[in-house]
């Protein structure tokens, strides 16, 4: 089926990363900027700006390509110029989570967010290797929520979701509830703070022990890929050796009350925090 969309923030960091994408797809496709330099990277990528409300007048999917803390607003200006049964699709589960998007019953609304290819990927080509983030060359799984159940709403929706992400493997449907445990929770809260710490823990190696820059961080991306590989998919186990040394890092680094952050309170502090929120809305 051959689809109109509408991605409103197409000059933005995302949005050039999907209107990529989708400018390659046979659908019709409008892009919308409201800054000035986005409106240059929008123009520097080949593409015509389209003025957001004639844009999404005719639009059967608009994407908001847009940061979360600006999706009130930017919902507020764009859905009640949206046709029935126009699909708004935003990238990030936050604001959707925290009622933050303007609301009509006659619209349907998803969420997507993509896993970036996996670190057990196998990449057969240096553009598969090059390409980290995704979206360009390693394939990715994303993972989606629309809520109303529509089956025609969520095929459309995937269709457009495996072009913007592509090339894609697999498109998983949750709740939106549950794609906000995912993201922030799980990647960002977790996983984006381990890495970071990983980094940390580089720096005090090479400039505060002293071992030399290429020896440690051989020695760490090495066994980054091995903990991975035997934490998560137990292809080897950890020696008993080793086991003792993880005992003592979780008992150094880890709150005994760590899995607090999978309480819903704990998930909406996040999210207020993110969100520059005083509260979340039910």
């Amino acid at each position: 089926m051959t689809l109109t969309i509408a991605v409103v923030g197409a000059g933005g960091k995302m949005g050039l990363r999907i209107s990529n994408n989708l400018q390659r797809s046979d659908h019709t496709v409008f892009y919308c900027e409201s800054g000035s330099a986005g409106i240059q990277r929008t123009v520097d990528a080949g593409r015509t700006v389209t003025d957001t409300e004639t844009a999404v007048a005719t639009a059967d999917v608009v994407i908001l390509s847009v940061p979360d803390i600006a999706l009130g607003p930017v919902s507020a200006a764009v859905v009640p110029r949206v046709r029935p049964g126009t699909i708004v699709l935003t990238l990030d589960p936050a604001a959707a989570y925290a009622n933050l998007l303007y609301q009509r019953d006659d619209v349907e609304y998803a969420v997507a967010h993509p896993c970036h290819p996996s670190v057990f990927l196998q990449r057969k080509t240096q553009a598969e290797l090059d390409d980290t983030f995704g979206g360009i060359a390693a394939p990715q799984d994303v993972v989606a929520a629309l809520e109303s159940g529509n089956s025609a709403a969520i095929a459309t929706a995937e269709q457009v979701i495996r072009l913007m992400y592509a090339p894609v493997l697999d498109v998983h449907w949750v709740t939106v509830k549950q794609l906000a445990y995912l993201e922030p929770t799980l990647v960002e809260v977790v996983a984006c703070m381990i890495g970071d710490l990983l980094n940390d823990a580089l720096r005090e190696t090479v400039d505060t022990v002293g071992v030399p820059e290429p020896a440690a961080r051989a020695m760490l991306m090495g066994h980054v890929q091995v903990a991975l590989a035997n934490g998560l998919r137990g292809d080897n186990p950890f020696s008993d050796a080793c086991l003792i040394a993880m005992d003592y890092g979780r008992r150094k680094l880890i709150k005994d009350d760590w899995k607090s952050i999978f309480d819903d309170a704990e998930l909406d502090s996040v999210l207020k925090q993110m969100l520059h929120l005083d509260h979340i809305h039910r």
